[in-house]
């Protein structure tokens, strides 16, 4: 429980499962496990209750990159909490391998990799100079499903 207890020392609260927009089916799971492997499917940002982060749009010109930088980090712990209700417990990750973070960019927006950097900071901040350092991508893309401003999808190591 290493991870969970850094996390609560950080004031840091991991959200409840998503609550999907009406009419949204999404027939996959939002963690596939595989021997050695769990491969998460895009999450986004979430409030401590499972609804979206605010504010949804564009960033750069709906959202500030500060804000979407925090959207990053609040898409992290909504990533976490997916691997926790998967593994039962976050320590079972022995190394964050890959991270590919999208970002609903407005025209002209390119500094993707600085919003992502809120997720991976994180991660860095609990996983450390060991676990925690990853190959990752930040792309601007011209849409993201509800408007949100970050997707990010990863791939980790497990025992």
């Amino acid at each position: 429980m290493r991870i969970e207890s850094r996390l609560a020392s950080l004031g840091l609260e991991l959200p409840e499962p998503m609550k999907q927009p009406s009419g949204l089916v999404l027939p996959f799971p939002w963690v596939r496990l595989w021997p050695g492997r769990a491969f998460v499917s895009g999450h986004g940002p979430l409030q401590p209750d499972g609804s979206l982060w605010y504010p949804l749009g564009k960033v750069g010109t709906d959202v500030t990159e500060e804000q979407a930088y925090q959207a990053a980090r609040a898409t992290a712990l909504a990533m976490l909490a997916s691997l926790l209700r998967a593994l039962g417990d976050l320590d079972r990750i022995t190394a964050w391998l890959r991270v590919f973070g999208m970002v609903n960019a407005a025209p002209g927006f390119n500094t993707t990799p600085a919003v992502i950097n809120g997720f991976s900071d994180l991660i860095l901040e609990l996983w450390g100079p060991d676990a925690g350092p990853h190959a990752r991508s930040a792309i601007g893309v011209a849409e993201l499903p509800a408007n949100i401003p970050v997707e990010i999808e990863a791939e980790v190591a497990l025992d």
